[in-house]
């Protein structure tokens, strides 16, 4: 056994509701009441949207020390996008900072001052995009929601962190406001700054946690994985995963989705908002499972009601004509092309060998994460698995295994965990 699964074993022992012990962690004794975090320590700062107010903003946190904690806000199921509406920064002996990316657009000066400075971000990934877009993005991290699912946090929300480790109370209550608004009201202002308020506390406790389990190494790789990341491409065919797809079966039907789901896309790009303000999913279905030969048989659907007004039926009626005059040979192909392997539930038809390789890998992957308190998709991804036991190394060495989990993306941790426990599942499958 190593040190990491001796001391996720000592936690699992140790902890009530599966979480690190309390004395691994200051935080909340059971029964004990956390204490709200109201206020700022230095009140609330003023929102920086000019340029001369950003220089001032750039130069504090260049003198500042240690780590910095990063946050974003952005206007998820109001504007059109990902982009963020407020960035905000903590730093010792820089305080808080509340930055408006519509007021400053280009934040890649403040990018440069942090340049080798640790950033602290909860769930890295979501906020990583919309960051980079105004030129900001670190080059090194500390994700405390991941170090909380590697130290075997049974919640990892940013306001459950902050309780069980710190014993603290967050406000909950503006998290998914419409931060595009101007002036941003000052409840919402308070909400943005305690984000960060106590964001370096909980990562220096965090990283304490990491060490005493043996798993610090462990989420050193994972922080530089995200930040060496690549961004995204574009999502291929984004419409095939409209809500409620699964209903629609027919060539013509989904080709009556993907009109409805570009000019939506269109008209919520031009104007700036929500595509589900635009049209509702279930409107798209609607209309593609009827295929309405008119506006009189469109108007009759769900969603496109009389309070749409005649303008805005007929483009969608257009959209459904255009969909009801391709020729066959345009019209998209059911499912969509699948790079690896096929969905699990066909294996057994297809490759037997393959499905009992596949039962007995995550069987093991599920007994060591629980052995080592974390998630199994943290220990190594499904996709991960699938892919090796859908197509092994001809050679079921231990050395060949690690070599194909590193082909696959694996962290040298996970491939060091998992190789032993998916060699011995390749062999005695074989």
């Amino acid at each position: 056994m190593t040190d990491a699964q001796e001391t996720a074993a000592e936690t699992v022992l140790r902890t009530t509701g599966g979480g690190p012990p309390d004395d691994g962690v200051s935080g909340v004794s059971v029964g004990e009441q956390p204490i709200p975090l109201l206020e700022p320590r230095e009140g609330i700062p003023p929102v920086v949207s000019t340029p001369e107010a950003l220089e001032s903003v750039i130069a504090a946190f260049a003198a500042g020390s240690g780590p910095v904690a990063v946050d974003a806000e952005r206007a998820s199921g109001y504007r059109y996008g990902q982009r963020a509406y407020l960035v905000q920064l903590r730093r010792e002996g820089a305080g808080t900072a509340l930055v408006d990316p519509v007021g400053c657009p280009d934040l890649s000066g403040l990018g440069e001052a942090l340049a080798g400075t640790e950033w602290i971000l909860h769930a890295a990934t979501q906020d990583l995009p919309c960051l980079r877009e105004i030129g900001m993005t670190p080059t090194l991290l500390f994700d405390t929601e991941l170090a909380g699912r590697l130290a075997g946090f049974p919640r990892v929300g940013l306001g459950a962190m902050v309780e069980s480790v710190l014993g603290y109370a967050l406000e909950k209550g503006h998290s998914a406001v419409d931060w595009s608004t101007r002036p941003l009201p000052e409840p919402w202002l308070r909400y943005a700054a305690l984000d960060v308020e106590l964001l370096v506390d909980l990562r220096d406790a965090l990283e304490k946690e990491l060490d005493r389990q043996g798993k610090l190494e462990w989420a050193r790789q994972e922080f530089e994985a995200i930040a060496s990341a690549p961004p995204a491409p574009p999502r291929k065919d984004p419409w095939r995963r409209t809500s409620g797809m699964h209903k629609v079966r027919r060539r013509r039907q989904m080709a009556v989705v993907r009109e409805l789901w570009t000019a939506r896309d269109q008209v919520a790009q031009r104007r700036d908002v929500s595509p589900g303000k635009v049209l509702s999913d279930a409107a798209i279905v609607e209309a593609a499972l009827a295929l309405p030969l008119n506006l009189t048989a469109l108007t009759a659907l769900s969603g496109f009601g009389h309070r749409m007004g005649r303008r805005q039926l007929e483009q969608w009626q257009a959209a459904v004509d255009r969909a009801r005059a391709l020729p066959d040979a345009e019209l998209p192909q059911p499912g969509q092309p699948v790079a690896g392997p096929p969905p699990p539930r066909s294996w057994a038809d297809k490759d037997p060998e393959a499905a009992a390789r596949l039962s007995a890998a995550r069987a093991a992957v599920s007994s060591l994460a629980e052995q080592l308190n974390l998630p199994q998709e943290n220990l190594i991804t499904p996709d991960t698995v699938r892919r090796l036991c859908w197509e092994p190394p001809a050679d079921l060495s231990p050395e060949a295994v690690s070599a194909a989990l590193t082909t696959l993306g694996a962290r040298a941790w996970q491939v060091e965990q998992v190789t032993p426990l998916l060699t011995r599942a390749l062999q005695a499958t074989a």
